[in-house]
């Protein structure tokens, strides 16, 4: 399936925009504004003023909180989002409800011990962020991300995303079976969307710090539902007789 833009002139807009720039301008600006996130619960709240707040929009990073105050805006950063903005792009601090910084270790900690899944989930964020796609959560779809082209304003989402691991023996427990494949492809499909299964393979066990994200290897596998009506050869025409 190719992208379904949102509109006319929605593909010229995204080309004359594209993310890799959105996403630098956003970290300059986190950087000038040193910025810090606030840990609440298993996500990060994030102020911003107007500058910030169009940026992280355009970016699509975290999702805006209603709040009483008319020249703040507050936004909900993911784990993931967070932790990438922190130890990938190095342009947000991180601190708790005493005003006190995390460094990356200490993050990490809260993160996993949040999360037991928390570093495959991240290496899949980080590996289809660091390609330029925007990365979403995929839970209305049954899956962990969907993935768009650019904004979703301007284009659908593209990807289904499962993320696997073999090092945790698949424990959230799908397509162990071939029912499973079935169920989701013919969900991807009613969607229009590609089924795509990021396995992350971990070369050395080493998941308590963030260095061990230098261990993960990943495999990018698209699945699609086959249709014998596809495959049929043209040019063979069927034998109608009865025998």
């Amino acid at each position: 399936m190719g992208s379904r833009w949102k509109g006319k002139g929605a593909e010229v807009q995204a080309l004359a925009d594209p993310i890799s720039e959105i996403v630098s301008q956003l970290q300059s600006s986190l950087i000038s504004s040193n910025s810090k996130g606030l840990l609440s619960g298993t996500g990060v709240l994030l102020k911003a003023d107007a500058e910030l707040t169009d940026l992280l929009n355009r970016a699509c990073f975290g999702r805006p909180r209603v709040t009483l105050e008319k020249n703040e805006q507050w936004f909900q950063l993911s784990t993931e989002e967070a932790f990438y903005l922190q130890h990938s792009l190095k342009c947000i601090k991180i601190v708790d409800h005493n005003d006190t910084e995390l460094n990356g270790d200490e993050l990490w900690k809260h993160m996993t011990s949040s999360r037991e899944n928390f570093p495959i989930l991240f290496k899949a964020f980080s590996h289809l962020r660091s390609k330029n796609w925007v990365v979403r959560s995929g839970s209305q779809y049954g899956v962990d991300f969907v993935a768009y082209r650019h904004h979703p304003a301007l284009v659908h989402s593209e990807y289904a995303v499962l993320v696997l691991s073999a090092q945790d023996g698949n424990a959230n427990g799908r397509l162990k079976v071939w029912s499973d494949f079935h169920c989701t492809l013919r969900l991807c499909g009613s969607v229009a969307k590609t089924l795509l299964i990021l396995n992350i393979e971990e070369q050395q066990s080493c998941a308590t710090s963030p260095s061990c994200l230098d261990n993960y290897v990943v495999e990018e596998r698209t699945i699609t539902r086959w249709s014998p009506e596809q495959g049929r050869e043209k040019n063979v025409k069927s034998d109608s007789r009865v025998k």
